[in-house]
């Protein structure tokens, strides 16, 4: 492996020179420092000592941003988030040309985002080769944010924190100053990500919060919680409309029920939402302004409403 100044020394003439393509006109509107908004309601991140929006934009799913030769589709979405006041940017090394989408607009911009990508390597060496990717791809010399993607059994939190594991990797990032904060991110065991917290001082973590994740056998939200409140650590939510499921007749009226069920839980700083058009994403943004935390007669009603269908909704919960 390179050195600290070596590394640092490439990325930067590397993203430099890749920073070139950015300047093309074709590829991005007028969208001024002036022009983004800040109408989203922020909270503090977990200890981060950073405020976020409440909503932030996911690159993968049911989305051109991890789409192949939908990249016309994919910027016009990027531009109209940063128009107003999307500020955090969630993507990953495997969620195909995203990170490449994302770096052709995000640059420009880049002091005021908060930007957050992925490795789904458990090794230090195989973790250091995908960062240094997604800053390459990104045209960013840093991450805000720097995650261990879906981690799902015990024997990859043994293999993380080994002495030649992924570990190692975030600690050489975070003094490197390539990485400000590091992430666990997991949908498929609560018990597994609860553990993770307690092996290690991640900043953040990456979890299902769902309307219909009270009924899982093994529910995330009393699993993990309670442990991320008492390390301080920054919970952001994902999964929220488990793709639009929620949303078929005889459960959920629409987005507002779903965010507002996942915002209102005790501990939940965030959420992260594809949008597949940019008309989603605008409804998506405008039930993020208008947010209000539902008091528990409300949960309660929806919890209800999702008792039946619940199986239908946590379908992600098999993923590994």
């Amino acid at each position: 492996m390179t050195g600290k100044k070596t590394r640092r020394a490439f990325l930067a003439t590397s993203i430099a020179v890749a920073g070139t393509i950015v300047g093309s006109k074709a590829l991005q509107r007028n969208v001024t420092s002036a022009s983004i908004s800040a109408t989203i309601p922020e909270r503090l991140l977990g200890n981060t000592g950073v405020k976020v929006p409440i909503l932030g934009l996911g690159g993968a799913g049911q989305t051109p941003l991890s789409w192949n030769n939908a990249e016309k589709q994919a910027v016009a979405i990027i531009q109209r988030a940063l128009e107003l006041g999307i500020r955090y940017f969630d993507t990953a090394a495997d969620y195909g040309p995203s990170e490449d989408y994302l770096g052709k607009i995000l640059p420009a911009y880049r002091q005021r985002l908060f930007l957050a990508s992925k490795t789904a390597a458990r090794d230090r060496d195989n973790a250091w080769r995908e960062l240094e990717r997604s800053l390459l791809r990104l045209k960013t010399d840093y991450l805000d944010l720097w995650q261990l993607h879906r981690v799902s059994f015990e024997a990859e939190l043994d293999r993380i924190f080994a002495r030649s594991g992924a570990a190692r990797a975030l600690e050489e990032a975070k003094q490197q100053k390539l990485v400000r904060f590091v992430g666990i991110t997991g949908h498929h065991e609560p018990d597994i990500i609860a553990e993770g917290l307690r092996r290690y001082a991640f900043d953040t973590a990456l979890i299902p919060v769902n309307a219909a994740d009270k009924h899982h056998p093994r529910p995330f939200i009393p699993q993990v919680l309670p442990v991320a409140r008492q390390k301080n650590v920054g919970i952001i939510a994902m999964k929220v409309p488990a793709y639009g499921r929620l949303f078929k007749p005889g459960v959920l009226d629409g987005m507002h029920q779903a965010f507002g069920y996942a915002l209102s839980q005790p501990g939940v700083h965030c959420a992260i939402i594809a949008a597949e058009t940019v008309e989603q994403l605008e409804s998506n943004i405008a039930v993020a302004q208008a947010f209000q935390p539902l008091d528990e007669k409300a949960l309660t009603e929806i919890e209800q409403r999702t008792s039946s269908a619940w199986q239908d909704n946590t379908f992600f919960r098999a993923w590994t």
